[in-house]
């Protein structure tokens, strides 16, 4: 019979629980919430409320009557996956697709699986696809940055620059309304500057580290760098990919959800560089102009062969 063997004490604590990493994720994300307020107004703050709000009772109502377990709801991760869900959706969007967006998100995404640890995807990005791919085009039907604008439902729509690229008309936003936010787009996902100040938060709090954001980020600039250089006239400048959609809210906040990335380091920047090439050809060649939230699902599933293939160095374990 073999037995757990365990070292004798003092044992360490490494201090980190789920509540405190999420806790921290949340505030990383208080900067671009208030940015997506001011560019977005009314329509943004309803859908976040609702995203939210839903998310969390739909992950109690399953725990409580559906699975009989303890509800979990106070660890914050439900709270999590609602603001980023919103994050990710149109400020005009109706309330009742918004709480069917959530349902998908925790229901299939999340407590399918059996809640959190054991979902092989992000759930936030499973209820965006589900939505977009269900109403393609209220989910494509994106307001117009109007600093706090008291519109919801019937706020003006306009293209969004991937769109303009995609279909190759109209001007672009310069490249400081690009960096700053003042664009059509998801109301989380506009503004550079926020979700960069949120990734430098995350990075000293070593609640993430750079392997997966940088390894995305710099992917997608050498290949859009390199269609750039063979083609000026047909292909965007890197820089207009790497400040537009949801690449930077994507690449720092919902690629390096730690259930779904790899584990090692080496893997991560497998992981990052996968994600940025699925991107650009999505974004490039693909019929949606956006491919970001496609690109981390399907790394989210090469996940488990990642890990297997790419494996830390055992501890002790000395080089023959």
């Amino acid at each position: 019979m073999n037995k757990l063997i365990v070292s004798p004490s003092p044992h360490v604590h490494g201090g980190d629980t789920i509540l405190k990493n999420m806790r921290d994720v949340l505030i990383a994300l208080v900067p671009a919430y208030l940015l997506g307020l001011y560019f977005f107004g009314l329509g943004a703050l309803i859908v976040s409320v609702t995203a939210i709000t839903s998310c969390v009772l739909f992950e109690y109502l399953i725990q409580r009557f559906l699975l009989k377990t303890a509800p979990t709801i106070n660890d914050f991760s439900a709270v999590l996956t609602g603001l980023l869900l919103a994050f990710n959706l149109p400020s005009n969007l109706p309330v009742w697709i918004v709480i069917l967006g959530s349902l998908v998100a925790i229901g299939v995404g999340k407590m399918s699986f059996g809640g959190l640890g054991n979902n092989p995807f992000n759930p936030a990005l499973v209820g965006r696809v589900f939505l977009l791919i269900s109403f393609p085009v209220q989910m494509t039907s994106w307001p117009r940055p109007i600093p706090f604008s008291m519109t919801y439902l019937d706020a003006e729509t306009g293209a969004t620059p991937l769109a303009l690229i995609k279909n190759h008309f109209g001007q672009l936003p310069d490249t400081l309304d690009l960096f700053v936010g003042n664009m059509g787009g998801s109301f989380g996902e506009v503004s550079a500057v926020a979700l960069l100040l949120g990734c430098v938060y995350l990075l000293l709090r070593k609640v993430v580290s750079w392997h997966i954001p940088v390894s995305v980020l710099t992917t997608v600039f050498v290949f859009t760098g390199i269609l750039f250089l063979v083609n000026p006239e047909q292909y965007a400048p890197p820089i207009v990919h790497l400040l537009t959609g949801g690449l930077l809210l994507g690449a720092i906040f919902m690629a390096t959800d730690y259930v779904t990335s790899p584990m090692t380091k080496p893997g991560m920047l497998i992981y990052g560089v996968g994600i940025g090439i699925i991107t650009v050809i999505i974004r490039v060649f693909g019929a949606y102009p956006e491919g970001v939230s496609f690109a981390i699902l399907i790394m989210n599933a090469f996940t488990p062969l990642i890990n297997a293939y790419v494996k830390p160095k055992r501890f002790g374990k000395v080089k023959k």
